[in-house]
């Protein structure tokens, strides 16, 4: 199993397959990375374009090319002494297409008696599984009966043995299945999914059986030594995520294991056996280091303006969270009820329990606990709760006992509802409604930090060297809304509060849009992304729009709106006005993407680049970020740099890719540089706009606030506390010598890019 220290994600599709990747070895190696770590690579449902829908654990992908392209891959990878790092989904599976999922199918057809009913998390004493496709309740008239299987247009059904004939109504009737109304399943769905996706089961992973079968494949790649690291996709929704991860480190002892787990600012974890997060959390930090606070004031001042309202951000993910609990996920809600309740299927819920659930639900304040670890979150929400409803005080009391209790049904049940209820709640409807500042609103992030200081960076890096020194670190995923020189771009707003107050004053005219949260939405989406085609802005926004539901929605789409958020897209990129304030604004945002890219790579945990992002990449919520990428175009620039160019900071993003490849070929030729963290001194005038550090013989030097800084005249006085003797920059191959001639300067380190990356000469 090879080492890791720098892996280089790639979205493995159907228009892009195993073979392609294959081609990528070469690259990767000159890059610096040292793993491959690819999107899911088992059998999704056909079509797929992600691959988190598997339909069959036990093979590799047809669409991507199957083993033999799995095969081809791995044997590119190690003839360039690359690795690979895989992403898993445990905790559901794709069944949009029956047909296509074997234990799915044979689930509808033999019902709580097919040899595969443990694998779903199917709540049976509700009655036949509700399957929420039809256009409505009515169109069972369209079904039709051909081949033996139940047929509605192209959705296709099993038909359980001794239940033909008759007309296709009746035939329907005696199924374990009930086809029905696609707006039923938030609240009527009778077994668990992914948030609020009906087309993604959850599955038991927690039976031995069904962890073996969705397994296997995976841990056979990994004992034959062609995988070296496992990244877990959602654990907070299976039952325990601590003993799955325990069963998945016995079959896998020595990978590099890192879960996704969204954990909200300073939340501890429990002991679990992996190496750490996939970096949402990392990304935060290092966010926060380049936008400046003292913007804050004055961006909730025009926030107000443009909204017409003071936004309480807690209220509103208060309501939020609580519409998500008593909306799309009403039908999670009522499982928890009637297990409180102790009510069989047909009696009816309590409203006092729901009430309660969901008022537990709306305030609870981290993801999920994981019990008997997270008890004070337990404690601190109904604390809350109780506050907010005194009259729900009884329920409370009542139910207290029996959430605090590991091993009680309820309680196992509400940790996994927590989860999707502040994923759904904050992530995709709060961070949509509040448009303060964009570049706050990403996963795993807090709107209401607005940046950070370099101290409290230095305190954030050296925790992550203690607790997760080999956790992943990122900036884009394929999960980020705005991907990293996108925030980047935004940060340098933060500096210049006043300027862009007075540019979206004239643009309200210009550009009108009825919601003044959208609207404030666009304006910055436009000036952090341009240059940037039409269709795709106008798709981010739309979605945007249909996720905030507030004008317009996914189930209940507002035509006309969502017609006019089209043209105000076209008259913000038509405007000269907004084209000239983001062409000011550009070179700022360069010099915050490349800081923030260094100290990304060189900062404890193991770093991840997403594809693409090694030049400047413009990409907005999925899936504008699953866009293909050049990477000719990458190798060539990269055989220049390689020759000796040093290139200019500009549009071609060159300075970038100089960047990731010498700090990603540090990481790997050099590991022992990179074992500690100790800051690095900055005095001056201007020591404000620097951060440095040490990683053990890895000196990080990375701009920030530039903005200010010219405003300043430069760096001026400023110098660096570099410890005795020549010191030479990976980047530029300049060298600089402190000791008896005092500190070095930090015009003299960065005359020619903003960021540093220095070892002993």
């Amino acid at each position: 199993m090879g080492d890791v220290r720098g892996t280089y994600r790639v979205q493995v599709q159907p228009a892009f397959d195993l073979r392609a990747a294959a081609g990528l070895a070469d690259y990767l190696s000159d890059l610096g990375a040292t793993q491959l770590y690819s999107a899911p690579l088992l059998q999704s449902a056909p079509g797929s374009l992600h691959g988190y829908d598997v339909v069959d654990h036990s093979r590799v992908n047809t669409d991507l090319g199957g083993a033999d392209g799995l095969r081809a891959l791995v044997e590119a990878l190690r003839a360039k002494e690359l690795g690979l790092v895989v992403d898993i989904v445990p905790n559901h599976a794709g069944v949009a297409v029956p047909e296509a999922n074997p234990a799915w199918w044979d689930v509808l057809k033999h019902g709580r008696e097919s040899d595969h009913a443990r694998w779903f998390d199917i709540d049976w004493d509700r009655g036949p599984l509700l399957i929420p496709v039809l256009g409505s309740d009515a169109d069972v008239s369209a079904l039709t009966v051909e081949d033996g299987e139940l047929r509605y247009y192209e959705h296709r059904y099993p038909v359980a043995p001794g239940t033909e004939g008759g007309s296709p109504q009746d035939v329907h009737d005696r199924q374990h299945y009930r086809l029905v109304d696609w707006r039923r399943g938030d609240a009527e769905i009778t077994y668990r999914r992914f948030f609020a996706i009906t087309d993604l089961a959850g599955l038991r992973v927690e039976d031995p059986t069904v962890f073996n079968a969705t397994h296997g494949e995976i841990l056979r790649w990994y004992a034959e030594g062609g995988l070296d690291g496992i990244r877990v996709d959602h654990p907070d929704g299976l039952r325990d995520p601590g003993e799955y991860l325990q069963r998945l480190r016995i079959g896998a002892p020595d990978a590099w294991l890192v879960v996704e787990k969204i954990a909200e600012p300073g939340e501890a974890l429990p002991e679990w056996p992996i190496d750490g997060l996939t970096g949402y959390d990392a990304l935060g930090e290092v966010g926060a280091l380049f936008v400046d606070p003292a913007g804050e004031d004055a961006f909730t001042a025009l926030d107000t303006e443009v909204t017409g309202v003071e936004t309480d951000y807690p209220g509103l993910l208060y309501a939020s969270k609580k519409d998500v609990a008593t909306g799309m996920l009403r039908a999670e809600l009522r499982r928890l009820a009637r297990l409180a309740a102790g009510a069989s299927a047909a009696e009816p819920v309590v409203p006092e329990v729901e009430a309660a659930l969901a008022e537990l639900l709306a305030v609870f304040p981290v993801y999920r606990s994981y019990l008997p670890f997270g008890v004070d979150h337990l404690s601190q929400a109904l604390a809350a709760a109780r506050e907010k409803r005194p009259d729900l005080g009884p329920a409370l009391d009542a139910l207290e006992p029996r959430l605090a209790d590991p091993d009680d049904e309820l309680a196992i049940r509400f940790q996994q509802t927590s989860g999707a209820v502040m994923a759904k709640g904050a992530e995709d409807t709060a961070f949509y409604r509040w448009t303060r500042f964009v570049a706050l609103n990403e996963v795993g992030g807090d709107p209401t930090k607005f940046g950070g200081s370099v101290s409290e960076w230095h305190a954030a890096a050296r925790a992550r060297q203690d607790i997760w020194p080999r956790g992943m670190t990122t900036l884009s995923t394929h999960d980020t809304k705005r991907s990293e020189d996108v925030r980047a771009r935004l940060a340098v707003l933060s500096e210049i509060p006043d300027e862009w107050a007075a540019a979206v004053r004239r643009w309200r005219d210009v550009v009108p849009v009825s919601d003044g949260a959208i609207a404030h939405l666009l304006y910055q989406s436009v000036v952090a992304t341009w240059p940037i085609d039409a269709s795709r802005l106008k798709a981010a926004m739309q979605k945007s729009a249909r996720e905030a539901r507030t004008v317009t929605s996914w189930n209940d789409q507002n035509e006309e709106f969502e017609a006019a958020l089209d043209a105000a897209v076209d008259a913000a990129l038509a405007s000269s006005d907004v084209t000239a304030f983001a062409q000011r604004i550009t070179p700022y945002g360069w010099v915050n993407a490349l800081g923030q890219k260094l100290v990304q790579l060189t900062m404890p945990g193991i770093p991840d680049t997403y594809q693409g992002t090694e030049l400047w990449d413009n990409s907005l919520v999925d899936p504008d970020n699953r866009r293909p990428v050049d990477f000719d175009a990458r190798r060539k620039l990269l055989a220049r740099l390689d020759d000796g160019w040093l290139p200019p900071v500009d549009a071609e993003g060159a300075a970038k890719l100089l960047v990731t490849s010498r700090a990603l070929r540090l990481r790997r030729d050099r590991p022992e540089l990179f074992g500690s963290y100790t800051p690095v001194g900055v005095s001056g005038s201007a020591a404000e706009h620097a951060v440095a550090y040490d990683r053990g013989g890895a000196i990080t030097v990375a701009t920030r606030l530039p903005v200010g800084l010219e405003r300043r005249g430069g760096w001026g006085d400023t110098v660096l506390a570099l410890p005795d003797g020549d010191w030479k920059d990976a980047l530029t191959g300049a060298t600089y010598s402190a000791g008896a001639d005092g500190p070095v300067g930090l015009v003299d380190i960065l005359f020619r890019y903003p960021v540093a990356l220095l070892t002993r000469a």
